[in-house]
């Protein structure tokens, strides 16, 4: 879901601009070409992004070295991207984490010439803030798994990514939400 609603969230900011940044999702345990979950393409449609095409995939070495920023839902799954190596402890966030950290940014210290460097710089600051700015309890940064609970619970977890997911989405871009 939240590789599909920050998608969503790019092109609703960017329009056809947002084909030029690469968003991908890849599990740290199994799936590997399972199709998306019938409640988390419903959630999807809800939000008004597209589900379709969608395959699971395993997180690989690749992934990881071609990523200018990893975004996991737990700490745990940023725990695994990090033991990889491939120097990625610098980008890797919980989303919930990475939205923390984005929200302490003064905005107008990002470049404005060009999503890349102004994604790249946000990701340097947020890997600076980190140790510094601290979550309110262990589990604030986590964002459960809601494989194979009731679509309310799909539900739930969609509004808590779709919260998380804006305010980061109007950093990499530069342009807010519409109201």
């Amino acid at each position: 879901m939240a590789e599909r609603l920050m998608r969503h969230g790019l092109a609703g900011r960017l329009g056809d601009g947002a084909a030029g940044i690469l968003v991908e999702s890849a599990g740290t345990w199994g799936h590997e070409g399972a199709p998306m979950e019938a409640h988390a393409a419903a959630v999807l449609a809800e939000y008004g992004a597209d589900p379709a095409g969608f395959t699971g995939r395993e997180l690989l070495d690749d992934h990881v070295i071609d990523a200018d920023l990893v975004l996991t839902a737990t700490r745990d799954h940023r725990a695994q991207v990090i033991a990889m190596g491939h120097d990625a402890g610098l980008r890797t966030f919980t989303l919930k984490e990475f939205t923390r950290l984005v929200r302490a940014i003064d905005q107008a210290t990002l470049p404005e010439d060009g999503v890349t460097e102004r994604a790249r710089a946000l990701v340097r600051a947020a890997a600076a803030l980190r140790g510094w700015l601290l979550a309110s309890t262990p589990d604030a940064d986590e964002v459960n798994d809601p494989y194979g609970a009731p679509i309310t619970y799909f539900r739930s977890i969609g509004e808590e990514i779709q919260l998380a997911l804006d305010p980061v989405v109007t950093a990499l871009t530069g342009i807010p939400a519409a109201v």
